[in-house]
């Protein structure tokens, strides 16, 4: 049974790794020849739009990263295929050091520092706030937003969730639907997006909700940190935000458009963080072994674990 390596990256890592893990299946890459016909599964990021079509024995589609809006846009993908999102320890121990160590940041001012430590100045603020005084709330509780909410309250930060369906989540209050969102907002110093990107969330991340942020917090303006997509910000409205006070700094790892263009604004902002989309990236070891695992459990008759709803996009 043949796995199909359908990717925008550079597959010859994948490919080692496939080859190492799977010895026994042949292991093709999209671009070059191979028989469709042989193809049960696909590792997929980003793949052209309609690539996917025609592989008439395909079993499951796993997307090589947590989200599957890459899939999910291709008007021409296999219907009645189970697509299957790698969630491992790995990835989610990644962006939660990210979210973790921002919001430590934020707290600890280190960007006031930073700047004091070129000038030469040695002041310190005379009365910093705690982790416990500071509310971060995170939009999106799937595994991602689970594991770093669990982290920041371990720090001491008073955490809040807000999703969709506002399923229960141990020691974490946390809000539900539309209904909610305005009160999750006016209680959250600190956004933290982790959401899917649908239909439903696309430029959700927009001027009306930064307004609704809390006023009355210790940081000195609210925070945005976005590691979710780039689809749920509108960057007019970030930018429009920070210059109007609404937001005091925006901590960006997705854009729009990717790689961030030269000319965009955002780049030399004095209140905006920019990392290149790091942080929780997908590494061959971690997620090759997760695939391969998923593979063995689903031939043996056992469910595959990470399976998205298509009705949902997630």
């Amino acid at each position: 049974m043949t796995i199909l390596i359908a990717s925008a990256w550079d597959a010859k890592p994948w490919v080692d790794r496939f080859n190492a893990l799977l010895p026994e299946r042949g292991i093709v890459v999209l671009g070059e020849p191979f028989d469709r016909r042989a193809v049960h599964y696909v590792a997929a990021w980003a793949p052209p739009p309609g690539s996917l079509a025609g592989l008439p024995n395909l079993d499951v589609i796993f997307s090589l990263g947590a989200g599957v809006d890459h899939l999910m846009s291709d008007p021409r993908l296999p219907e009645d295929v189970p697509i299957v999102r790698v969630i491992n320890p790995d990835l989610t121990t990644r962006m939660s050091e990210y979210v973790v160590l921002h919001c430590l940041a934020q707290l600890r001012e280190h960007d006031l520092y930073t700047r004091q430590q070129r000038q030469k100045l040695w002041t310190r603020t005379s009365n910093p706030p705690a982790a416990a005084d500071v509310r971060v709330g995170i939009m999106g509780m799937g595994v991602l937003g689970q594991d770093a909410a669990r982290k920041l309250k371990t720090m001491g930060f008073d955490v809040a969730g807000w999703s969709q369906s506002g399923r229960p989540v141990d020691g974490i209050p946390m809000f539900a639907g539309r209904e909610d969102l305005g009160s999750f907002l006016n209680r959250t110093d600190i956004l933290v997006a982790l959401l899917p990107l649908t239909e439903v969330t696309r430029g959700i991340l927009n001027l009306d909700l930064f307004g609704q942020l809390a006023r009355d917090g210790r940081l000195g303006g609210p925070v945005l940190i976005n590691v979710g997509r780039g689809g749920l910000q509108k960057e007019s409205d970030i930018l429009a935000a920070l210059d109007g006070g609404i937001l005091k700094t925006a901590v960006l790892d997705v854009f729009e458009t990717e790689p961030l263009p030269p000319e965009s604004p955002l780049w030399a902002h004095p209140s905006v963080i920019v990392t290149p989309h790091n942080s929780a990236v997908s590494t061959p070891d971690a997620t090759v072994r997760y695939i391969a695992e998923s593979i063995r459990r689903y031939e043996a008759g056992e469910a595959l674990q990470g399976m998205i709803d298509r009705g949902r996009g997630y």
